[in-house]
């Protein structure tokens, strides 16, 4: 399978580490012209330097729509084609909270929880919606989580409910945009260590907590960023065309 991306514009958001940093990588490695954003600038700056020349980068909070809108409007201009054909909404996590018990979650955590993983993904795809329907194709790909198929690891009510909902948007905008060539899919990433968040979380859970989250993993390994990144540059391929709605779980087996 020769998957290429070759003269394609692509927006990897939450992309300063994590899967967010690997998968600009690869895309910029298969030739596409990744525009790659985040809040974490001086990791983004990272990002631009492993990906290279190909790759534009910018400090964009995706919960503020109007810097959504003008981030993906400059994705478009620096287009030959005037359009975005690829949309990654990975932006997203835990915002450094822990789990409490539902009464003492106050309403701005659950808030900026569910802005940062499902309002943003909304905003996104509003956005970049309108130049997909003109070039008569585009993809949209979604990561959730394996909190949004089951519970949350982290025991953050906000996080799962997110998550799920997530999917859920994934399945509606891919029968509304079907009918315009666009597909819409999601990926759901088991426990992979990507970033300072959940290395914290490894590392809480002691030898025997790491033993048991193995051994629940049919492949009996934990899961890595190019791992994530495959499944989201075969969503992305002309290999699934004919895929949408769908959820793939990318977790080593249940």
């Amino acid at each position: 399978m020769n998957i290429t991306f070759e003269d394609r514009a692509v927006i990897v958001t939450g992309a300063a580490h994590g899967f967010g940093r690997e998968i600009a990588r690869r895309f910029s490695e298969l030739g596409a012209a990744v525009h790659a954003c985040d809040v974490v600038e001086d990791e983004l700056e990272e990002t631009r330097e492993l990906c290279g020349p190909h790759c534009r980068t910018a400090g964009v909070d995706v919960t503020n729509r109007d810097a959504v809108e003008a981030f993906v409007r400059q994705a478009e201009a620096d287009s030959p084609e005037g359009h975005v054909h690829v949309l990654v909404n990975n932006a997203g996590g835990v915002l450094g909270q822990t789990g409490q018990p539902l009464e003492v979650v106050s309403p701005s955590d659950w808030q900026a929880i569910l802005d940062v993983n499902l309002t943003a993904t909304f905003w996104m795809s509003q956005a970049a919606a309108p130049g997909m329907k003109r070039a008569g194709g585009g993809s949209i790909v979604n990561i959730s989580s394996g909190a949004g198929l089951g519970v949350s690891l982290t025991g953050i009510q906000a996080y799962a409910a997110a998550k799920a909902a997530q999917i859920g948007l994934t399945r509606q905008l891919a029968h509304e945009l079907g009918p315009f060539g666009i597909t819409v899919n999601s990926v759901a990433p088991g426990f992979v260590r990507s970033n300072p968040t959940t290395e914290r979380q490894w590392q809480s859970y002691g030898e025997e907590g790491q033993a048991a989250l193995i051994s629940r993993i049919a492949l009996r390994r934990l899961g890595t960023p190019g791992d994530i990144a495959n499944a989201v540059l075969f969503f992305a391929s002309d290999y699934a065309s004919w895929i949408t709605g769908e959820v793939l779980s990318v977790a080593g087996g249940r």
